[in-house]
Formats: structure tokens, C-alpha cells, sequence
């Protein structure tokens, strides 16, 4: 027979000892010096300041040349800023792989969902557009004189100006010149896609044809990106942007998936509140299988029948 211990009063009595607690680094892991300074391999910081060291030297040799292109005629000044998009993604070590075509017909006003700065990057690699930007960009040291160069068009939040701001959409189209609108007006966390804003697509009569398209960050090193990678592409909140530019540059390379939507005649909806909720919902749909890490295909949304307030049908492309 086993012995069996037992314990008498004063031992169950007697506080049992305590482990000790798990030790962490006196930094701040979530600030930005606790990042560069604290307990992290050294590979990822080197990646990251090697990253930030070859897009300053990019943009510093890209700018005078930019400025040069615009005082010439033709295209090259368009087709340079898609070099300079290009090289700054491969330098990032983002991979870009695009589902779709994009329309020749001009202008073209492009709608997509907006989640980071990565966005930026990614689409001007890809299209051959101006961007329409937030105006606090314009106080943005290098960012501000970047923008410029690439004839982004300024925007405030504000309703006074968006006359005279709409006005300035409108002579860009005119003049055939393709644009880039975020009609969420703001950035997202990544994992869905804000309702597009009527009034971001007042201007979209002054288009040829209006193609909304669908951006999603779906690798990371290589491997599927999940729902707890999507914060790390995402720039959203009151972070900084060099804050998370340092966290994600420190990371393995990833990819963008682009979608290429078929494109929508502005003239065959009946209003700017339709047309926007149609796109929306397009890009939705698809940045939402492109999530789920499952192949995803253009599709096409058809304008509903007169005299009826069925949601617009939405069809493969």
C-alpha cells in the first residue's frame, strides 16, 4: 500500500510559494524607441533602416526628374511616376498582383477602398492616374513636394470648399486626365470596407466611365495573411506614419492584390447615391473573398430599372 501524505492545519495554513512573474524589457514594445532599442532581432532592424535608407535616396533622385518630365510634353511624366511607384514597392518588398484590366477609355475616375499609405504605392504602380488627396498633405515635409510632383489633387473635409475643390476634379477630367478617389474619406482597420460617400462621386459625371477596384494586403512573408496581420498593413487611429512605417518595414516582404472592376457608366445611373452604393458594394464583395485567402474574380454591378428601388445587380465581370 502507497503512503499517503497528508497535510496537517499549519501546512494548509501556510501560504504556498510563488512563482515567479514573467520578467519583460524595461522598453516599451509598443512605442517607437522600444521598438528600435528594445529586446528584437537585429535582421529586422537592419531590414528596416535599409528600407528607409533606399527610399530616401530613391525620392531624392526621382524628384528633379519628375519636375523635369512635367515641363515636357506627352506622357512621360505620368509614365515616370509609375517607375517611381514600382521601385518604392520593390523596395518595400511588396509584390503586386492585379486581376482584371484596366479601362482605356479617358478619363477615367477609379474608386477604391483605402486602409494605408500602402495604397498609395501599390495603385500608383499599377494605374496610370492621378490621386485625389486629403489637404493635410500639403503640410507634410518631402511627402507634400511628392504629391505635387505626381499632380495629386487636394481635398479638404470640410463643406465650404467642396465647391470650388469639385471644380478642380472637374477640369482634371476634362483635360483626360485619369484619377484616384478613396470614397470611404477616411482609412480602415484593413479587415472591411466603410460605405462609400455620395459626395466623393458628385464629379463622377465629368468621367468617361467610373472602375471601381478592390486592394488587399494578402500576404506577409510569403504566407496567407490573417485576420491579426491585417492591423500591420493597416494605418489607422492617431498612429504616426513613420511609426508604422518602422514596424512594418521590419517585416518580410508581402503582396497586394488588386482587382480591376468592370467599368460604369456615370449616364446610366440615376443619381450619385446609387452609383456609390453599387461600387461600394462591389469592392466589398471582393475585398472580402480576397480576405478569406480564396481567389476572387472582377465583377460587374448593373444599374437597377427605372421606377424601382431594387439594389443594383451584381454579376461577374
Amino acid at each position: 500500500m502507497q503512503a499517503t501524505a497528508r497535510m496537517t492545519a499549519p501546512d494548509v495554513l501556510r501560504p504556498r510559494k510563488r512563482r515567479l512573474a514573467i520578467q519583460f524589457s524595461a522598453s516599451d514594445p509598443e512605442g517607437l524607441w522600444g521598438d528600435v532599442l528594445g529586446e528584437r532581432p537585429l535582421g529586422g532592424r537592419f531590414r528596416a533602416v535599409r528600407r528607409l535608407v533606399c527610399l530616401l535616396l530613391w525620392t531624392i533622385i526621382a524628384i528633379p526628374i519628375q519636375a523635369f518630365l512635367l515641363l515636357l510634353p506627352g506622357r512621360g511624366a505620368a509614365s515616370f511616376a509609375r517607375v517611381y511607384h514600382r521601385t518604392l514597392c520593390a523596395l518595400m518588398g511588396l509584390r503586386i498582383q492585379v486581376v482584371g484590366e484596366a479601362s482605356t477609355a479617358k478619363p477615367v475616375l477609379f474608386v477604391s477602398n483605402h486602409s494605408s499609405w500602402l495604397d498609395i504605392l501599390v495603385l500608383g504602380a499599377t494605374l496610370e492616374a492621378s490621386f485625389v488627396g486629403k489637404s493635410e498633405i500639403e503640410g507634410w515635409p518631402l511627402i507634400n513636394t511628392v504629391a505635387r510632383l505626381g499632380r495629386t489633387v487636394f481635398v479638404s473635409r470640410r463643406r465650404s470648399g467642396t465647391k470650388g475643390e469639385a471644380d478642380s476634379i472637374r477640369a482634371r477630367l476634362a483635360a483626360a486626365d485619369n484619377l484616384i478617389l478613396f470614397p470611404e474619406g477616411t482609412t480602415s482597420d484593413g479587415g472591411r470596407v466603410l460605405p462609400f460617400r455620395s459626395a466623393f462621386l458628385s464629379v463622377a459625371d465629368s468621367a468617361r466611365v467610373v472602375q471601381p477596384v478592390s486592394v488587399v494586403f494578402d500576404r506577409l512573408g510569403g504566407l496567407p495573411a490573417c485576420r491579426r496581420d491585417r492591423p500591420l498593413f493597416a494605418w489607422y487611429g492617431d498612429t504616426d506614419i513613420f511609426t508604422h512605417f518602422w514596424r512594418l518595414a521590419r517585416r518580410p516582404g508581402g503582396r497586394a492584390t488588386i482587382i480591376l472592376h468592370a467599368p460604369l457608366d456615370p449616364a446610366a445611373w440615376p443619381d450619385r447615391k446609387v452609383l456609390a452604393a453599387a461600387c461600394s458594394q462591389v469592392v466589398a464583395d471582393s475585398c472580402s473573398t480576397l480576405r478569406q485567402n480564396r481567389p476572387a474574380l472582377p465583377l460587374r454591378a448593373t444599374p437597377p430599372r427605372p421606377r424601382t428601388d431594387a439594389p443594383p445587380e451584381i454579376l461577374p465581370a
